[in-house]
């Protein structure tokens, strides 16, 4: 599953911190185990009970360790983040940045693509609509699920799938397991830099420039001391300045606009409202992220 030649002709260094779970020690191992001369250096690797205090999943807030060690590491070096389980992945470039895991699937379906895989790409109801227009422009379908990884299960179990994936960093690959696996993901993406000599963020530009959309993404968890009706929120309405052009409900309600969308999705296990928000620039983002939760907090 993983092409050794085009992983050997990485020569930068891949962290790997696994936020004290099971994942740590296994992709130093790995390499050791296929005799591949790939420099690995852990962080947080030691395991431990209450994972070195920060909640195992692998998202901006909880890699801050790992962002201030990669500020000042020089590319082609990267490192990746696995959860409690790895079954989830992170990445985090040269210069601390975070390499969200919309952007993560966009280059691995992209590189699967190249490589002859050309079955289709399933996606959770929160993931980026890139890669619907990437699947438009190369000829591969997207399936779309609600979120929960059992439904892109199920889709892997009906066959003709390449990859899918959620927005919170569980990627999957039939021909390995019908379930999310980070330690697999990362040597895949590992794989894509040795065989295009481009790193993650030159890998999705190519993305960008091929569906002519730039992608900005965030997440906002709003406490709920009550129930929310979301049947009071399926009449769209404009936000920071952009008109809705649809909405759609497959789970929870998504208000769609010409330039982004918006997700209201009440979580199925703890009290809180989830606000997805996908846009062209990280301004029109947070403006997005702020007038909807105005108006949740309004309702």
């Amino acid at each position: 599953m993983v092409d050794l030649e085009r992983v050997a002709r990485f020569h930068g260094v891949l962290y790997h911190d696994s936020m004290g779970g099971a994942g740590g020690g296994f992709l130093r191992e790995f390499f050791r185990y296929v005799d591949l001369p790939i420099e690995v250096r852990p962080i947080r690797e030691e395991p431990h009970p209450l994972f070195h205090g920060v909640n195992p999943e692998p998202i901006p807030s909880n890699l801050g360790v790992t962002q201030e060690i990669m500020a000042s590491v020089e590319p082609p070096s990267v490192a990746v983040a696995t959860d409690g389980d790895a079954d989830r992945v992170g990445v985090v470039l040269p210069g601390g940045r975070f390499f969200n895991p919309h952007q993560v699937l966009c280059v691995l379906a992209f590189y699967r693509h190249s490589k002859g895989l050309k079955g289709r790409v399933v996606k959770n109801f929160a993931v980026t609509w890139l890669l619907d227009r990437l699947g438009e422009r190369l000829g591969f379908r997207v399936t779309t699920t609600p979120i929960g990884f059992k439904w892109i299960k199920g889709e892997f179990l009906k066959g003709d799938v390449s990859l899918g994936g959620e927005e919170s960093g569980g990627i999957g690959f039939p021909e390995h397991l019908p379930e999310r696996d980070g330690i697999l993901a990362s040597l895949l993406l590992l794989e894509s830099i040795g065989a295009t000599a481009s790193g993650p963020a030159e890998q999705f530009k190519e993305v960008e420039k091929l569906v002519g959309f730039t992608h900005a993404y965030d997440r906002l968890d709003l406490p709920l001391e009550r129930p929310l009706d979301l049947s009071r929120l399926l009449e769209p309405r404009p936000l920071a300045g952009l008109v809705p052009v649809g909405v759609d409900t497959l789970d929870g309600v998504k208000w769609l606009y010409s330039d982004g969308w918006v997700l209201f999705r009440a979580s199925g296990t703890e009290p809180v409202v989830r606000i997805y928000v996908e846009a062209r620039s990280p301004d029109l983002v947070r403006a997005l992220l702020r007038e909807s939760r105005a108006f949740v907090e309004g309702v």
